[in-house]
């Protein structure tokens, strides 16, 4: 009788052709991407974080990668397109260069360079003019300015206002200055004492310039009116066009750089002059021996001053003298400081090269720096100032004789 063999053998035969099956198909796997598979399965296993977390923080990243990429692309892009455009667009007008000069050819001035058109706008101011003949005053008023040019690097300005009148210079006038405008209202008059004859040979000046507090003040443009065209049966009030600035009149004394500085609570007013610079030659050798006279005048009255060394030969004089003044609280009130510059003379007299003055008599730039050392107190507050003549000064301040005796104060 046949024997079989038992159930169990065939039931194990049958499980273990499985892994045999498994085992074939596992080698048909790459080895290397097997292996990449397992160990990015096990980085993955290792954040705690889950799968889908993960794969949204992948796609993100990508996407931003993207973004900036398309971003980076496109910039370059517009350059490319801008620098073509600026290179049709870019026309200099040659016609004022005479081609002897290096210097207009490399590099062409502001003013050389053609916008269009041919002068570039300086805005337009609104003045008055009314005289009072009974009287003999010239009333100027500067109403306010429009358009102006942008001359600091923000595209704004500081404008403020000189009115005088020409060919008597004998008084000069400033409006306040007005920070990052380009359309400043001043609303400011100004008399003259001036006499009917003389005011039909006389013109009104008003010039716009740019405040800077440690450089020279810019001119923007002005306005001269010939007095003997206006009709004086009426105040003349109108709009006109800034004008390019006449170079011939303007005198050029030079510039002085000092500062102020005051203590209410000791009473001390300290001024350090620092520099002058491009001061007017006095001498033949065109060259001067200036110093600098530092006076105090209380209730326009000469009361105290002081003077630096003499500087020999030179228009540019650097000194960095202090000088320290005792006035109270209720003195400074009533005090003006003029600054002169002087040239020294061994044989003759000492000759004024400009001069100036600070204080509640004060206006423009001089007004304004005297206010900013007392909203400043204990701080020195440096500036630079242009001279003007010392016959306008004197005309304008018309300080009386000295204090008597009894009321100096030791200094």
């Amino acid at each position: 009788m046949p024997s079989f063999p038992p159930p169990s053998n065939s039931s194990h035969r049958f499980t273990t052709a499985v892994p045999v099956t498994n085992s074939s198909t596992n080698s048909t796997l790459n080895p290397a991407a097997a292996a990449a598979v397992s160990l990015l399965n096990d980085l993955l296993n290792k954040i705690p974080l889950p799968r889908w977390a993960i794969y949204a923080i992948f796609v993100a990243g990508a996407l931003l990668i993207l973004i900036c990429c398309i971003c980076i692309c496109t910039k370059c892009c517009c350059k490319g397109k801008k620098k073509k455009q600026q290179k049709k667009n870019e026309k200099i007008d040659l016609k004022g260069v005479n081609g002897k000069t290096t210097t207009a050819l490399v590099q062409p001035d502001v003013s050389d360079v053609g916008y269009g058109t041919s002068k570039r706008p300086r805005g337009k101011l609104l003045y008055s003019l009314d005289y009072n003949a009974a009287e003999s005053v010239l009333t100027v008023g500067i109403k306010q300015a429009d358009s102006l040019r942008a001359m600091d690097l923000g595209g704004s300005s500081d404008p403020y206002v000189k009115v005088y009148t020409c060919p008597d210079k004998s008084k000069t006038f400033e409006t306040k200055v007005f920070r990052n405008t380009l359309s400043p209202i001043f609303n400011e008059r100004f008399s003259f004492q001036i006499s009917k004859s003389s005011l039909l040979k006389s013109t009104a000046v008003m010039q716009i310039y740019d405040f800077n507090r440690f450089t020279k003040h810019n001119i923007m443009g002005e306005i001269r009116v010939e007095l003997c065209s206006v009709d004086w049966n009426r105040v003349i009030e109108e709009w006109q066009d800034l004008a390019e600035p006449a170079k011939f009149e303007e005198e050029n004394l030079g510039e002085i750089c000092f500062s102020l500085r005051y203590v209410p609570t000791t009473s001390k007013l300290t001024v350090v002059v620092l520099e002058a610079k491009d001061l007017k030659s006095m001498d033949a050798g065109g060259s001067s021996d200036p110093y600098v006279k530092v006076q105090m005048a209380l209730d326009k009255r000469k009361w105290k001053k002081r003077k630096t060394s003499i500087k020999k030969k030179t228009l540019n004089p650097y000194y960095n003298e202090s000088f320290t003044f005792d006035v109270s609280f209720d003195q400074i009130q009533r005090v003006n400081l003029v600054i002169s510059v002087w040239d020294h003379d061994t044989v003759s007299r000492n000759d004024p090269i400009g001069k100036l003055f600070l204080g509640g008599d004060a206006s423009g730039n001089q007004l304004r720096h005297w206010a900013d050392m007392l909203s400043n107190p204990r701080r020195p507050v440096a500036q630079w100032h242009s001279l003007l003549s010392a016959q306008q000064v004197n005309a304008t301040l018309s300080l009386k004789r000295k204090l008597p005796l009894h009321n100096k104060l030791p200094f």
